[in-house]
């Protein structure tokens, strides 16, 4: 029955990984990851995992992302020219 809901978060989730590698911008690689963490998340639910799923959402959707922000903020701009 969530066989096809299952399949869809796989497919989801190598599309934000694909998309986080291949961007070229910090801040957009950083929100994409966050992305892939709330989909492995709602996977982990979808799977009957509530708690891991819990966890990877509050730590990798949301910690993790916000730590990599803030991070990216503190740092400067140079071009490599």
């Amino acid at each position: 029955m969530h066989v096809g809901l299952e399949i869809t978060l796989f497919i989801l989730l190598l599309a934000a990984a694909v998309i986080s590698l291949l961007v070229k911008d910090l801040l957009a690689a950083v929100v994409m990851l966050g992305v892939f963490s709330f989909f492995t998340a709602l996977l982990y639910v979808v799977m009957g995992a509530i708690d891991v799923g819990f966890m990877e959402a509050v730590m990798g959707a949301g910690i993790t992302t916000v730590l990599f922000i803030a991070a990216i903020f503190k740092t400067q701009r140079r071009s490599c020219d």
